[in-house]
């Protein structure tokens, strides 16, 4: 057990609530879920599933009506064509990875990861006993990775590589030119399987498309996606998500849903298709506040004494250089709350590469942003004063 990580953004969540608690004004731009309400017809549909008696176990991949909307979901929005049995839906996308791990992970073993990347990445890998290999996503590439270097990582122990799109803490996308490379370099090595992480896919700005490695059909037999409800339709606490397994690895993925968690709550299952089925408005006018945010947040980490920040194009974070302040990420992200109230992520949180850097949510309203850039400045101020 003393393997397992953790993750940085719920400590710092109960901190913040505990500080609330203490009568303190706690802005918040650490935690990683959308503020907006699930939209009510989603929230009418699960409603529904419960009045009209769907209360007991469903089948381990999901009901599937559910997965057959999933299935025609990824036909129009991807083009790709996936058979629902190729889909199992689980509670949240961390089961997918967690699950992946488990079929690829052991002792001796190697798992390519990004770094900075979602903790729970390296976390899984230890626990599964095979050994993380962090692939660096650097500034100056726009936090996307090298894929000759990642292509380099590559032994005869390597069994996974982890590929997040757009991605948790950057908020940057890869290029598809660079999956390209990838996917062409991959051919050498047909024993690598391959996890895609794409649970921001419907959050892109600036004309950015996502690219899907469900687009790479010389890679169907070894490519598992990850993707869900959570960040998409506001629907985090409904614990909701699916992976698209190629068919040789369906069978064990159903078997550990059946040993970990049975199935998922059935009227969560219902709200699901509604999600899919029903109007987009909701997701739209979500995207587009969080692009109106994104440019508010990356404007005012730029102003402030000491930062740099990138302008992310992807998921609904920015992940800000703060190596001119002179303060350590985790110095940073303590003072910030306890002395201003402003909770973010330390970069470390998400893997060595992310030292001198923090994460901010841009899931608070741009006025509270604003609220929370002017209290750091002030700090970093008063710091340069004395």
């Amino acid at each position: 057990m003393s393997t397992l990580g953790t993750e940085t953004a719920f400590e710092v969540l109960a901190r913040a609530q505990q500080l609330e608690r203490e009568g303190r004004d706690i802005i918040n731009l650490g935690i990683g879920q959308p503020d907006f309400k699930t939209p009510g017809h989603i929230v009418e549909a699960g409603a529904k599933a419960l009045h009209d008696g769907h209360h007991g176990y469903t089948p381990s991949p999901g009901i599937v009506p559910l997965r057959e909307a999933v299935a025609e979901d990824i036909g129009r929005r991807r083009r790709v064509e996936v058979h629902p049995d190729r889909i199992i839906v689980v509670p949240g996308g961390k089961v997918t990875m967690f699950f992946a791990m488990m079929i690829f992970g052991e002792p001796g073993a190697q798992i390519i990861y990004p770094d900075p990347g979602f903790p729970i990445y390296e976390s899984a890998i230890r626990f599964s006993g095979a050994e993380p290999v962090p692939i660096p996503l650097r500034e100056e590439r726009d936090f996307s990775f090298d894929p000759e270097e990642l292509l380099s990582l590559i032994t005869k122990r390597t069994r996974l590589i982890i590929v997040n799109s757009p991605a948790n803490p950057t908020g940057g996308a890869i290029r598809r030119a660079h999956l390209d490379r990838l996917v062409e370099g991959l051919a050498d090595h047909p024993e690598v399987a391959i996890l895609s992480d794409e649970i921001y896919s419907r959050m892109t700005y600036d004309g950015i498309e996502h690219t899907s490695l469900l687009d790479y059909p010389q890679i169907a037999d070894r490519l598992i996606v990850l993707d869900g409800w959570s960040k998409t339709y506001a629907m985090t606490g409904w614990r909701l998500g699916y992976g698209i397994w190629p068919p040789a690895l369906v069978e064990g993925a159903t078997r550990l849903a059946v040993n970990c968690h049975s199935c998922v709550n059935a009227s969560a299952q219902f709200a699901g298709i509604a999600a899919l089925e029903g109007p987009q408005d909701s997701v739209l006018e979500m995207v587009a506040a969080f692009d109106e945010r994104r440019s508010a947040i990356v404007r005012g980490l730029g102003a402030l004494p000491g930062f740099r920040c990138r302008t992310p194009v992807g998921a609904f974070y920015a992940f800000p250089n703060i190596t001119g302040t002179g303060i350590e990420s985790e110095t940073l992200q303590r003072r910030l709350l306890e002395e201003v109230g402003v909770a973010v992520i330390a970069g470390p949180s998400f893997g060595a590469q992310g030292e001198g850097y923090l994460r901010f949510s841009c899931a608070n309203s741009k006025e509270n942003i604003e609220r929370a850039l002017s209290r750091i400045d002030g700090m970093l101020a008063d710091d340069i004063r004395t």
